[in-house]
């Protein structure tokens, strides 16, 4: 089953949010509902950035992986230009 990662931009103050889902529109809803604490304070949010994987593992992972940036250089890189060009939601496979 593919798994996705996500990264998530608040219009409310522009924090950034980073996750992991089977079904990353739903997700989306959700957190725009207010059906998740950690984000219900900053929505709305939109969906700039995601990338799809092959099984959960690799997703999880790739999570851990950008949520280590810390907002750093590789963070900002990574939705500044995420096709090198810059801007645009963008969905990378990694199959």
């Amino acid at each position: 089953m593919d798994c996705y990662v996500y990264i998530l931009k608040s219009r409310k103050n522009e924090r950034h949010y980073v996750g992991c889902s089977s079904d990353v529109s739903k997700r989306l809803k959700q957190h725009n509902q207010c059906e998740s604490k950690s984000t219900a304070p900053h929505r709305p949010y939109d969906l700039i950035y995601s990338e799809r994987y092959r099984d959960q593992k690799s997703a999880f992972s790739r999570e851990r992986q950008i949520k280590s940036y810390k907002g750093g250089k590789a963070f900002k890189k990574l939705i500044e230009y995420p096709e090198g060009v810059g801007g645009g939601v963008v969905n990378r496979n990694r199959l």
